[in-house]
């Protein structure tokens, strides 16, 4: 990795100063926030939240942005009460603080939030999509869930997954060119893996210029020269789920 002292690199980037347009709800044993679409749906969408946890109004912010694109959307806490990482931490403690939160061991909460989904709110199709620590999750959830319909995974670290190809539903995968943590080699073998196991829809694409974090961590008036690519990529993660979903 480019720096071990600093494993991810997800501080980079800008804290949207974003209150919400949905409601806090305790879903069994995991808080979560949810919001809906005015009109109604069946249709919604796992929000899963990067190493920041599930209150940074940023994750809170995409999680909006698929309500005005007709989902139901839900951002639960997947580190059920565990402290989110903060950027004050030590990052020579991540590894150890990491290895305490797996992205591959969140199949029970998973099935809990769907539940709540299909039962309390109607929904019918469900897909997925993760930020970092939550893109690992969505590929993970790819690999095994039968329930879900598709997935954006974004900047999910691939090295967490990286011998497991085989998805079961369509896989959008979001990269930036210039990602400190995820080199373009590994997204290049990701590549030529996916196309060698995989027997549904998926698509990789690289963001030129976009640093880790770039779709939900800038800010377009902060950052103009990245606008388009932010906008482009939060269009195409939209245009996915519309179509498969």
């Amino acid at each position: 990795m480019a720096n071990e002292s600093r494993p991810c690199p997800c501080d980079i980037g800008d804290r949207f100063d974003y209150g919400g347009r949905g409601q806090e709800v305790q879903v069994e044993h995991i808080k979560a926030y949810v919001c809906k679409p005015p009109a109604g749906s069946d249709k919604a969408v796992v929000v899963i939240h990067d190493i920041f946890g599930w209150q940074l109004p940023n994750t809170r912010y995409m999680a909006d942005m698929l309500t005005t694109n007709g989902y139901i959307a839900i951002c639960p806490d997947f580190f059920v009460g565990q402290e989110a990482w903060k950027p004050s931490n030590d990052w020579a403690s991540f590894e150890d603080w990491v290895k305490t939160r797996d992205a591959g061991k969140i199949d029970k909460e998973v099935d809990v939030v769907l539940k709540y989904l299909k039962e309390q709110c109607g929904a019918k199709k469900i897909g997925v999509i993760g930020f970092c620590w939550g893109g690992a999750a969505v590929q993970h959830l790819m690999l095994k869930n039968p329930h879900l319909k598709a997935g954006v995974s974004l900047y999910g670290v691939i090295r967490r997954f990286e011998d497991k190809h085989s998805l079961l539903h369509p896989t959008f995968f979001i990269f930036g060119e210039k990602d400190d943590i995820i080199p373009l080699e590994q997204v290049t073998l990701l590549e030529q893996k996916l196309k060698q196991n995989c027997r549904v829809d998926y698509e990789v694409k690289i963001y030129p210029g976009q640093t880790h974090g770039f779709v939900h961590r800038k800010r377009e008036d902060i950052n103009p020269q990245d606008k388009p690519y932010i906008e482009e990529a939060r269009e195409d993660m939209i245009n996915w789920l519309n179509k498969y979903i």
